[in-house]
């Protein structure tokens, strides 16, 4: 039985993760960008849980070939992802800590290209005005600044690039995938994360704290979804940032983000199906991070948001829960997201509390 259809949910994509949205925001790009005729959008399946985004086409398509197409948009894309450090780009850029001049160069030159891929794509990560100690302020997504030898400029140049994970096993047993399964997984199922390719500590399973576990997680083989991570890099270029005024300093914003002591980033949960270019109005709207309230009127049910974190020298991206219209559907699909806990009357004795003194409630503070 062929799977041909307009609509296709992708199981894969949980509302709370951050490297999820980034994902979705990916498909978004990579399906306009080599199929501009299937108007792709995306919509969240609210009413069957648990929630899941669903990709909407202009033409019927098989998951398959959706995957497929999707792949070579990556590769399409992909193109735009090199970072020279020289005028020559005899050298290349590891981490994004361009002096201000460069950078400057570097967007000066992409607003004569005709192509507005590589435009986008810096103008998510720089601003040649934000800067410090002569060189710019990174995007807030970027998490990795040489640590553990990890490169951010570097990994986001070749994960796009990187078709394919290792052979899942050894032997006659191993498991070759294709660039075309390796998005289906992705895309159309739930995320096992078997790949020990390169992330960029976007998705909340990657904080692994020693408090929360029975031994030291540092040994511990790194692994992930490789489909995902390459469909993020594809998503930031999605997001552009801006330089703000801050009491004396000029700051780095991004779209969807806050500008709080710690950085945290907001996206809405919405209804009816929207294009790339309507889900970034949503994400520039000012009372984003107030809740669904203020952007009812638009087919917002939900808003989430991702907290960065710093475990050491390393740092994360974790799972944060902002409040809901639950009700109905909406609220079993909740349950289904985060469990049910037994509901505790505030001021009782036995409500659980932080240090400080703040009363919790099932999705964070009250």
């Amino acid at each position: 039985m062929s799977d041909q259809a307009r609509r296709h949910r992708l199981e894969g994509f949980e509302p709370d993760n951050l490297l999820a949205f980034l994902a979705l925001l990916g498909v978004l790009r990579a399906v306009e960008a080599i199929k501009p005729s299937w108007r792709p959008r995306a919509a969240w399946d609210l009413d069957h849980p648990p929630l899941r985004p669903v990709l909407e086409l202009n033409e019927a398509q098989t998951k398959n070939v959706i995957a497929r197409t999707t792949a070579g948009g990556i590769e399409l894309l992909a193109k735009n992802y090199h970072f020279p450090a020289d005028d020559g780009g005899n050298r290349l850029q590891r981490d994004l800590d361009y002096p201000t001049s460069r950078a400057r160069e570097l967007l000066k030159e992409a607003t004569t290209t005709q192509d507005r891929g590589w435009a986008d794509l810096l103008c998510a990560l720089m601003s040649d005005i934000a800067e410090k100690n002569g060189r710019i302020q990174p995007t807030p997504f970027c998490l990795l600044f040489g640590q553990g030898h990890q490169h951010f400029l570097e990994r986001l140049a070749s994960v796009p690039r990187l078709e394919t994970p290792p052979p899942r096993g050894r032997g006659k047993r191993a498991v070759v995938l294709t660039p075309t399964e390796t998005i289906f997984e992705a895309l159309f199922q739930p995320w096992l994360r078997q790949d020990p390719t390169p992330s960029f500590r976007w998705d909340p399973a990657e904080d692994v704290r020693y408090a929360l576990r029975a031994n030291d997680p540092s040994s511990d083989k790194a692994t992930t979804q490789h489909g995902a991570n390459r469909l993020a890099a594809i998503g930031i270029a999605a997001l552009p940032v801006v330089p703000i005024q801050d009491r004396r300093e000029i700051k780095l914003r991004v779209l969807g983000g806050s500008a709080e002591r710690e950085f945290m980033f907001y996206w809405p949960i919405w209804r009816e199906a929207a294009t790339l270019a309507a889900v970034r109005a949503m994400l520039s709207h000012p009372n984003l991070s107030d809740g669904p309230e203020a952007l009812a009127h638009l087919g917002v049910a939900q808003v989430r948001c991702a907290c960065r974190i710093s475990t050491g020298k390393f740092r994360n991206f974790t799972r944060r829960h902002l409040k809901t219209c639950s009700t109905g559907a909406q609220a079993e699909s909740d349950r289904h997201e985060i469990g049910m806990r037994p509901k505790i009357p505030q001021g009782s004795r036995y409500e659980p509390k932080t240090q400080s003194g703040a009363r919790m409630g099932r999705t964070g503070f009250l």
